[in-house]
Formats: C-alpha cells, structure tokens, sequence
C-alpha cells in the first residue's frame, strides 16, 4: 500500500542520493526505486523516478550521472540515462580534515565537538560515515563554555557593526571550572572591549582587541570569555590604539605575537641548532631572517612580542641561545638558573 503522498517523491529521491551516493557509489532508477519501496513505503516507476532526477537538475542540484544511448527496435536512438548520484559540496578527505580540526580544538567543548562533527558526518553519504566510526571518543577533559557560539556570533556582530562588547574574563579554579575574575570588591570584573579580530593560533580561538580605558593591544581567550554583551558606543578607531597605529596587518600581528601576549615587539637576534628549521617557520615564518650560517646552527634575527620571546626560548632552550637584546638574555639566563637550582635539590619524601 503506497502511504506516502506523490508530492513527497523529489524529497526522498533527494533523500536517499543524499545518503546513498558520492561518485564512487551510484545508483540505478530501479535501485532507487527498490529504496523507495523498502524505506519510504513508496512505489515509484523508473519514468517517474527520471522525471524526478531531472527536475532536481532544473532546481540547481548538483546530481551526476552515466549517458549513452541505446538504440531502439525501430532504429531510433534514445538516449539512456542511469548510475545517478550527488556531487559533493565537500570531499570525504576535507569533511575529515574539519572533523579532525574540531575534535582536536582546545577551545571548544567536547559536546558541541561531537554535535558538529555529527553535521559534517551528514554532509556525505553513508560510506564515508562507516569510515569516520573509528574515530577515538577524545576524553571530555576540557574545560566547559556553553556560550563559546553565542559569543563568537556576537563579536561578529560587534565587529560588523563597530560596536564594543562588554564581558566577564574567566580563569580556572580547583575545582576544574571556570570563574570570572573579580574586582577589587569581590564582584565579577567587566570589562569594556574594542573588538577587532578573531584569530585561532595555538590551538585556541582568540580575540584581538583593545581594553578600555588603556591604549595597547589585548588578546583574549574566546572560551574564557562569558556574559557578553554589545554597548551602544562605538569601536575605537585601531590606529589609536599602540601597535595598530597602521591598521592590523594579520599575518605580521600573528609573527610578532606567537603567545599572543600583549606588549611591545622588539627586534631579537638568536643562535638556534639547524634541526630547528622546521619549527622555525611554524612559528615565524618569511618574518625570521637567516646569517651566519654553520654547519649545525645559523643566527635569526625576528621583530617579535618580547614576552613571548621569552617563553619560547625556554620552551627550545636546550637548541637556542638568546644573543640580544642583552636585557632578555640575561632574563632567560636568570630563569634556567633558577630552574636548574630547583631540579638540583632532592625532592621531599614527604610528598605522596
């Protein structure tokens, strides 16, 4: 008994090319038909079927298909059409590459993770989804900020229309969630905010803006950033604000500040080993300039953020030796020796 209306045959004809098809798997009209039948409680014939596919085609899908032309018995050639499937938007290697990109994120929440990797999922057929059920479940063992969409929705909207937000910065507690930091009252801290840029580095999401009533460049964690709200007043102009005084030129914003700290960039020359090379331009790119090449190390001299400069040498210490400016040279030398000083006393037993 056919039970579904004839109105509803172009949406599960969609439907099922949706999920059944790449252009790798296609299917016959007599195949879509026995789905039809099987899964929608609808029969179809193969006319009705073509006629279908084609309106499709006239409505701006993108559905593929195998011609030839058979002749008939009274040597008229008609032209065949069959093996019919839906070009994908995406490819199953670009849908993995995002669902990858997402499930490795520090910035979003586990849940809301799964929830879009789920949509990108759909996005193919059913193929493609087989293959990605082995992914690895990620441990939910980051921290949880509900509002992260709603708060990049509305730094758009900030942005767009040259607004500031207003909001609470969060930080990390004992007990594994966030809490926004306090004045010096013991209230929530607002924080007013001239929003310029969104930019993800580092594995997080961050927002480059300028905090009033101070006049240098802020970053600030998107996921640590709740309760906002868009102020009537207007954005202050970037090139008022020290560091943009000729605009936010990204790609040298993001050179200059590979821990996004806030502060003044400095030119700093360091020795480095030459295995380095790689993560050398990971993380400064055409920016770093080479001499004084040997065999096994070479000098680089970058503009950089000099906080930053400062964690980065510590973090390649063992490969890099900062040369100047003198004054962070000898800050990163006061620091490993502190550091040794620690690791050369025994440990106390009373430590459980």
């Amino acid at each position: 008994m056919n039970t579904q209306p004839k109105k509803f045959l172009i949406f599960h004809i969609l439907d099922i090319l949706k999920r059944y098809t790449d252009e790798d798997h296609q299917l016959s009209q007599k195949e879509i038909g026995e789905i039809l039948e099987r899964e929608y409680d609808m029969k179809a014939d193969r006319k009705s079927i073509r006629r279908n596919l084609l309106d499709l085609i006239d409505l701006g899908y993108d559905v593929g298909c195998s011609q030839s032309v058979r002749v008939k018995s009274d040597g008229e050639e008609e032209p065949l059409l069959t093996d019919w499937y839906l070009n994908r938007e995406f490819t199953d290697g670009e849908l993995r590459l995002l669902i990858d990109s997402l499930l490795f994120s520090k910035h979003i929440p586990y849940s809301q993770c799964r929830e879009l990797a789920e949509k990108l999922e759909g996005l193919s057929s059913r193929y493609f989804q087989a293959r990605v059920k082995h992914i690895a479940a990620l441990p939910h063992n980051r921290l949880d900020n509900r509002q992260l969409f709603y708060t990049i929705d509305l730094l758009d909207e900030a942005m767009e229309k040259g607004r500031q937000v207003s909001f609470h910065y969060c930080q990390a507690g004992t007990d594994h969630q966030f809490h926004p930091k306090l004045d010096g009252s013991g209230k929530p801290k607002e924080y007013v905010v001239n929003p310029y840029q969104l930019v993800a580095a580092n594995g997080r999401y961050y927002l480059i803006a300028n905090t009033e009533p101070h006049s240098n460049v802020s970053h600030y964690r998107v996921d640590r950033i709740s309760d906002i709200r868009l102020l009537k007043s207007s954005v202050k102009d970037s090139k008022q604000v020290q560091g943009l005084e000729q605009g936010l030129h990204l790609s040298q914003h993001m050179a200059e500040h590979p821990y996004l700290f806030a502060g003044e960039s400095v030119r700093v020359t360091f020795r480095v080993q030459k295995h380095l090379l790689n993560d050398l331009e990971d993380w400064f790119g055409p920016a770093a300039k080479y001499s004084h090449e040997t065999e096994d190390t070479l000098d680089v001299t970058v503009k950089v953020n000099q906080e930053a400069m400062f964690y980065w040498a510590l973090q390649y210490a063992p490969f890099v030796e900062v040369l100047e400016p003198a004054a962070l040279r000898q800050r990163v030398g006061r620091a490993l020796r502190e550091a040794a000083e620690k690791y050369e006393t025994e440990v106390s037993h009373d430590i459980h």
